[in-house]
């Protein structure tokens, strides 16, 4: 090994333009020494753009000639930006030359042909990088790493290191105490024709390279830092992993991650040279050091994906000796450096199903076909790829489940254990991978999310959550991976406030002497602000209209907001659809299917059909569990307004029973599902009957419950009617496609299905046009506190699934 000798590769990401190009020149007057290698794939897109131009010299003179000249400006303008005086004018007439040789090419060319026109690219950029380290005063010179690479063509070619070792030394002894800028990409065959060494072949020239002049150290500058936990570009909070082991990262470069290759990764562990990957945008900001070391490990690191994954179908026939076969297929395609990705067995069909890039999907099937395998062999395409690299990950049980759980509702064809322990392979139908991987990363490697919850309204509803929280705390947590911590009360005037959080249990005990008044939205400031927590839950189960008001405030602080007030969701629609919009606009939930029928699934139900191309046509039932129970309960041996105290003694009503009484939560609700239906509802739309008298409706509350003859009286005339033609009372809504809505008293035939509830049941009816004659029917308690309660912590806990 040469310890003062190291070796530079530098991606066509890293020379995309003149900026770039500067970058580069500036790194290696920085951390490079002069007898140091270089190595340069094509510029930018340059090997994309002769692509092009081959494909259009077969089909369309003209386009060919276009795609030329544009390639040909793009080179030159980065001569003329780059260089200067003679310097400049040696590659521009260089340029000329090569281009007019170019340009004189006809179709059809030979392998070979083609595979010296794509070396253009490294050609010049090995040129250009070494005038303009010249030019800034660092002695360079180009090499062709033709004269020394030696190699066949193939799928993936493999550089002939004896034969290229002394080639490589004679060149080296001859520019000594100079940056040598070598082409990658290339090497030649026997008879002097180019071989291009494929997908990543720079980077996998650039560690040959390094072995074979024993540098102490090779250096791969690219547009990222080096490997990350997930690809960056998907999840924004990947981490950097700063070592690898050199096993890890051969297994993330096998199943075809961008920012390795495999061959890449053999001279390195055939060597004693480091390999350090680095940003040339940003020097510093960190690295992978790849470690040769195979220690043992606890379990995944990364998180990669691939589109555009193919299977290679082996079915081979019943009678044969299948396992023989299998292994001498799978031997055979390691041999011909054609592993696959991964692969199943499936041994009650004697198939084999072999995953493989689109790059190398047609040598592998090229060499199934050549060797006669007694199988027959089918190619398809429409795959992809999601894995979990580390070693230990299939011991790691924790990783293993995850891994599993976010792929349960993914278009899985096989999940694979790598022979190796060191990855989770999934193949999938061909999907949206991105969201894959930032699930599975989140899942495997973020640290525990923290969530302050804030409660607003300690009554009835509030207070049984709170008894709810505390017993299902710990089970929410375990099955979200979640920490959740109260960290506010807050009631119509005082709140308490504490980030470090609040024990529910003691809330009765400790509010009073804690709480401080609040003025305004202080308390929303205060909360939207509140540090050491990645997100802010906010559950109203008040009445408040005040507090609806301030709902596009809590959006706006970046909080999640699940209610059961009906306020905000009865409102005009105008409201509705702003504080709609506050939340989605940054990508925040406002659930509140506590608003309708407590814990029964309404809300979901009616989105859900609507969702799924149904069409409501009409809703109907009774809405309110509190008006169910005193309409059940009433038969005239007891009073109404008797009923009605009882009631709102046990908590089946609002903190003032008028506001059940007067239809207006019936008709919130009514408006409220009218809008998850789709349809355009306005509150002032609905026709509401109150069973308040109208002298009661402005009267205390104790002076409401003191004065209930009246209501008594008004009720008991309206019973002895339904009576008199043997039918009952119920409070039914009514919505109907028009737009049509009535809330109010009706007289049912007591075997009608409305008329025969459980005390506090609700029941909707959808009619709709899957179910036109058969109405679909939800019926179950729709009041009391604990269902309500049961209510808002179902909402939270699909709300901590998609945090």
């Amino acid at each position: 090994m040469n310890p003062s000798r190291q070796l530079h590769k530098f991606g066509g990401s890293s020379l995309a333009n003149p900026d770039c190009y500067r970058r580069v020149a500036k790194i290696l007057k920085e951390y490079s020494n002069p007898d140091d290698l270089i190595v340069v794939s094509a510029a930018g897109k340059t090997t994309n753009r002769l692509i092009e131009f081959l494909d259009a010299l077969n089909k369309d003179g003209r386009i060919a000639h276009e795609i030329l000249q544009s390639l040909r400006q793009f080179q030159t303008q980065l001569v003329t930006d780059l260089l200067q005086g003679e310097l400049q004018n040696e590659l521009i007439s260089a340029l000329n030359d090569e281009f007019s040789t170019l340009g004189e090419l006809i179709a059809p060319l030979s392998a070979a042909q083609r595979a010296s026109v794509l070396g253009h690219g490294e050609t010049w950029s090995a040129r250009l990088l070494a005038s303009l380290l010249n030019q800034n005063g660092m002695p360079s010179v180009t090499q062709d790493s033709r004269a020394f690479l030696r190699a066949q063509a193939g799928t993936q070619p493999e550089v002939y290191r004896g034969d290229s070792y002394p080639l490589l030394k004679e060149a080296l002894t001859q520019h000594i105490n100079h940056r040598i800028v070598i082409t990658g990409f290339m090497a030649q065959d026997g008879q002097g024709h180019t071989v291009l060494l494929g997908r990543n072949g720079s980077d996998y020239s650039a560690t040959v390279i390094g072995a074979l002049a024993e540098a102490s150290k090779v250096t791969i500058w690219s547009d990222v830092a080096g490997v990350y936990s997930a690809d960056p570009r998907l999840v924004s909070d990947a981490c950097l992993l700063p070592l690898l082991r050199l096993d890890e990262a051969n297994e993330l470069a096998r199943l075809a991650a961008p920012v390795l290759h495999s061959r890449t990764l053999q001279p390195v562990a055939q060597s004693s040279m480091d390999l350090h990957l680095r940003c040339s945008y940003d020097p510093e900001a960190g690295s992978t050091r790849i470690e040769r070391v195979l220690a043992s490990g606890r379990g995944a690191k990364i998180i990669s994906s691939l589109d555009e994954v193919l299977l290679i179908q082996l079915h081979f026939s019943i009678g044969h000796d299948f396992e023989r076969l299998k292994q001498e297929a799978l031997s055979g395609l390691k041999r011909a450096q054609l592993e696959p990705l991964t692969y199943e067995v499936q041994e009650d069909q004697q198939t084999l199903r072999l995953a493989y890039t689109s790059e190398i999907a047609g040598g592998a099937l090229e060499y199934l076909q050549d060797s006669a395998i007694e199988a027959e062999i089918k190619l398809k395409e429409g795959f992809s790829l999601v894995a979990a690299v580390g070693a230990g990950v299939t011991k790691n049980a924790n990783h293993c489940y995850g891994f599993y759980q976010k792929l349960k509702s993914a278009p899985v064809e096989f999940i694979a254990e790598s022979q190796s322990g060191l990855s989770l392979v999934a193949i999938l139908r061909s999907t949206q991978t991105s969201g894959l991987v930032k699930s599975i990363h989140s899942q495997l490697f973020q640290a525990q999310k923290r969530v302050g919850i804030a409660l607003c309204g300690k009554g009835n509803i509030g207070s049984s959550w709170l008894e709810l929280f505390a017993k299902q705390k710990n089970k929410l947590e375990k099955r979200h991976g979640i920490s959740f911590e109260l960290v506010a009360i807050v009631d119509s005037q005082n709140y308490w406030f504490c980030p470090k959080g609040i024990d529910p249990t003691s809330v009765s005990d400790h509010y009073e002497e804690e709480a401080i008044e609040y003025q305004g939205d202080e308390w929303v400031q205060k909360l939207g602000s509140i540090q050491g927590y990645d997100e802010v839950i906010v559950l109203d189960v008040t009445a408040s209209q005040q507090l609806a008001n301030r709902y596009v405030e809590i959006a706006e602080q970046g909080m999640h907001l699940i209610s059961a007030n009906k306020v905000a969701g009865s409102a005009s629609s105008q409201y509705y659809h702003q504080v709609q919009s506050a939340f989605a606009k940054i990508n925040r939930h406002w659930f509140y299917n506590a608003t309708v029928g407590a814990g029964l699934p309404i809300n979901h139900t009616v989105r859900d059909l609507c969702q799924s191309g149904d069409d409501i046509h009409a809703l109907s039932g009774i809405f309110s569990g509190t008006l169910s129970w005193l309409f059940q309960q009433y038969d005239g041996s007891v009073p109404f307004a008797e009923l009605v105290d009882l009631a709102w003694q046990q908590g089946l009503t609002e903190p003032d029973p008028r506001c059940d009484l007067d239809g207006s939560d019936v008709m919130r609700k009514l408006v409220i599902l009218a809008r998850e239906a789709e349809l355009d509802l306005e509150p002032e739309s609905v026709k509401v009957e109150s069973l308040v008298p109208p002298e009661l409706t402005n009267l205390s509350l104790d002076a409401f419950l003191d004065q209930g003859q009246i209501l008594s009286e008004r009720m008991a005339e309206r019973l002895k009617q339904a009576q008199s033609e043997d039918k009952v009372l119920r409070y039914v809504a009514r919505l109907e496609k028009d737009g049509s809505a009535t809330v109010g008293i009706e007289a049912l035939d007591k075997n009608h299905a409305l008329a025969n509830l459980l005390p506090c049941d609700n029941v909707f009816a959808i009619e709709s046009k899957w179910y036109k004659d058969n109405p679909l029917v939800i019926r179950g308690p729709g009041a009391g506190r604990e269902v309500t309660a049961g209510a808002i912590q179902s909402d939270l806990n699909l709300l901590a699934s998609l945090l």
